[in-house]
């Protein structure tokens, strides 16, 4: 049996997933601006021989335009929420093997400048960086960055096109591979004859280049990526290497892999070239009478308002007023959270799902374990089965939930063969794939050597 990664699904925030934990006595997310609890996290998470920890972010805040955010505010519903990739070098320090991926949208920042700041994060992580890609779903976030409103859905994954065109002509093309000489007898430090402009003119972006860090140990972070709508997934399939997906069942799982993989395989690339992360939250007990307890215990800090506040889908989105409880979910018009809406709809394909519904269906969007070891061992091997490669284990508290896996499920994991008992070495790449860099059938690729050869030609 081959093992799954797995990777810690927060956010550097003080209620990421599950809405009112942050109350719980245990739980330190309460505490996140403090960097010691991450440090803390991120040794616990590589003493259980973690993948990544993997930073979920947003650039504005749930709701529709001109919305009020008193929930957001009093749930602390990822307001105030910092910046992950300024945190990930503390982390990067503080580790050896754990990967470190992290959120950053096409909408927060250009290109040039993205692309120096994750170079500089796999300079100091020796290679252990990994981008999650997303192109952003609120409204507030569109006017936080000067739009006038949300870009319209497919349009977004238009402009993330370009903007990782950019960004692999820079990681891929711009240094050639011997153009860092580091000669002291002649006096060389990198050769400009091998470093390229890129003079990159499109719709969005004009760039000249060149990168301005050296290439990094992965030149290319690792590539993950989300989205289960058509174009998120035909994204996917040309430019992701790990796919983080929810879905209600394995039935549902395989199909939305297989569909991906398709799409992947008719996009020059290997089925296997993509690795799918489910999202789960697990409880634990040494029985399942104690797991069904430490559940209901759970959900009675759970915040129902949370839920419905980050579903973005229970508000009207002219004024942010609630929506009558019979509005079905399937009129409901946004640019944004159509995954939510998709996921909700088929977890009961025998009804429509309502506004009434969303309380407690978004508090169980990601699927939970509840269950001893065994229990929780035996119901990964199915959802593997189905297709999955790894979990993005969503935590109910910071940093217990993770210290809890390491303790008691780790083991048993381990035993059945279904998680690693010792790190690779070398790049999160190379951990995951078994090389440093972007295989060749990804389109990143087609950048190497290109404005050398334009160099050798002018």
């Amino acid at each position: 049996m081959t093992a799954l990664a797995f990777n810690a699904f927060v956010m550097n925030t003080v209620s990421h997933i599950q809405h009112g934990l942050w109350r719980h006595p245990d739980a330190q997310q309460a505490d996140f601006e403090d960097v010691n609890v991450w440090i803390e996290l991120a040794r616990t998470l590589e003493a259980g021989l973690f993948d990544a920890i993997f930073f979920a972010d947003v650039v504005g805040v749930y709701g529709p335009v001109g919305g009020d955010y008193t929930v957001n505010a009093r749930e602390g519903l990822q307001i105030p929420s910092n910046d992950p990739s300024v945190l990930l070098s503390a982390l990067a320090v503080n580790t050896e093997h754990l990967g470190l991926a992290f959120t950053s949208s096409v909408l927060q920042a250009h290109p040039f400048e993205f692309a120096r700041r994750a170079s500089t994060l796999d300079h100091i992580s020796k290679g252990r960086v990994a981008w999650n890609i997303v192109t952003s779903t609120m409204e507030n976030a569109a006017r936080n960055f000067g739009l006038d409103r949300l870009t319209a859905h497919d349009e977004r994954y238009v402009w993330a096109e370009e903007y990782l065109e950019v960004a692999f002509k820079l990681w891929e093309g711009s240094w050639e591979d011997d153009a860092l000489r580091k000669d002291r007898s002649r006096g060389v430090f990198s050769d400009a004859s091998r470093i390229h402009r890129i003079n990159h003119v499109g719709k969005r972006y004009r760039v000249e280049g060149p990168h301005l860090p050296s290439p990094s140990p992965q030149r290319t972070p690792l590539l993950f990526q989300a989205g289960s709508s058509p174009a998120g997934r035909a994204s996917a399939a040309r430019n992701a290497e790990a796919q983080f997906i929810s879905t209600p069942n394995p039935q549902t799982a395989k199909e939305l892999i297989t569909e991906t993989r398709d799409l992947a395989e008719r996009a020059g690339r290997r089925r296997d070239d993509i690795k799918f992360f489910q999202g789960f939250a697990f409880v634990i007990g040494s029985t399942e009478a104690e797991a069904k307890r430490k559940e209901a215990e759970l959900d009675s800090y759970l915040s129902v308002d949370g839920f419905l506040a980050h579903s973005n889908l229970g508000v009207s989105q002219d004024d942010g007023r609630p929506l009558p409880p019979e509005t079905l979910l399937k009129d409901i018009e946004t640019t944004g959270g159509r995954s939510h809406i998709e996921w909700l709809r088929k977890r009961d394909p025998n009804r429509e799902p309502t506004v009434g519904d969303l309380g407690q269906l978004v508090s169980k969007r990601h699927p939970r374990l509840v269950g001893t070891p065994e229990q929780i061992a035996d119901a990964l091997a199915l959802w593997q089965q189905a297709g999955i490669d790894g979990v993005n284990l969503i935590n109910w508290i910071i940093p217990g939930s993770y210290q809890e896996f390491n303790a008691h499920l780790l083991p048993e994991l381990q035993r059945r063969g279904l998680a690693k008992r010792e790190y690779a070495p070398g790049t999160l790449r190379r951990k995951l794939f078994g090389r440093d860099r972007l295989d060749e059938r990804h389109p990143g690729a087609r950048w190497r050597g290109a404005f050398a050869r334009s160099f050798a030609a002018e």
